[in-house]
């Protein structure tokens, strides 16, 4: 069970190091919470994403992102939905003053629970998340080397581990530099702003993709 060789994992290493280093929505989500709240809230938004994608692993593996994915209704409403609610969250950033993200207020467990549901939910309300996994998780499907589900969820998990060697230490220098930053209440208005800018970019472009 799982035998594979060295080409497969070269080739599926090297693309999932890529996928991870390419800037996206999920990296500019982790850094834009770490440059706002620190390094706490950074690690939060970052498990956040980690569930989501591996919600979406267990569904791609099980088949049931398929019906995402190939049903035009579904694929719809799961992305309006997900259009609905990043346009709620860039209301809250710009109808705040500075308090939403403030790493003097996020001291509490609640307040990293808050940002690691947040960044869960956007991206399990992203249907191309279901669509990505679906495409490109089979082409590491290897006849004879196991069930498929348990090949699919293998190398689906060995994604979110690459991430784990390319995220922390974005956040953790994300951290560093601005840390003295986070101590202006102006420059943290204008930060919940450009965090508020960001959710309606995801918007935009989720409201833009097609089926």
């Amino acid at each position: 069970m799982f035998e594979y060789d060295l080409a497969h994992w070269t080739t599926f290493f090297l693309a999932a190091l890529l996928l991870n280093i390419s800037p996206g929505p999920d990296m500019a989500y982790i850094l834009s919470h770490t440059v706002t709240g620190g390094r706490k809230a950074g690690f939060a938004a970052m498990f956040g994403i980690w569930s989501g994608a591996f919600l979406y692993v267990i569904l791609t593996a099980l088949g049931l992102a398929a019906v995402v994915a190939a049903s035009a209704t579904a694929f719809n409403i799961v992305k309006w939905i997900g259009v609905i609610y990043l346009f709620w969250l860039a209301v809250n950033a710009f109808r705040s003053r500075g308090s939403i993200l403030d790493i003097r207020k996020r001291n509490t467990p609640m307040d990293s629970s808050a940002i690691f549901k947040q960044g869960m939910f956007i991206h399990l309300l992203n249907p191309k998340v279901a669509t990505f996994f679906m495409a490109f998780l089979p082409q590491f499907v290897v006849p004879g080397a196991g069930p498929v589900w348990a090949q699919l969820m293998l190398h689906g998990i060995l994604i979110i581990v690459t991430a784990a060697f390319v995220e922390p230490p974005l956040i953790y220098a994300g951290d560093r530099i601005t840390g003295k930053l986070r101590n202006s209440e102006r420059l943290q208005v204008w930060l919940d702003r450009a965090l508020g800018s960001l959710f309606i970019a995801f918007g935009i472009k989720l409201a833009m993709y097609e089926q």
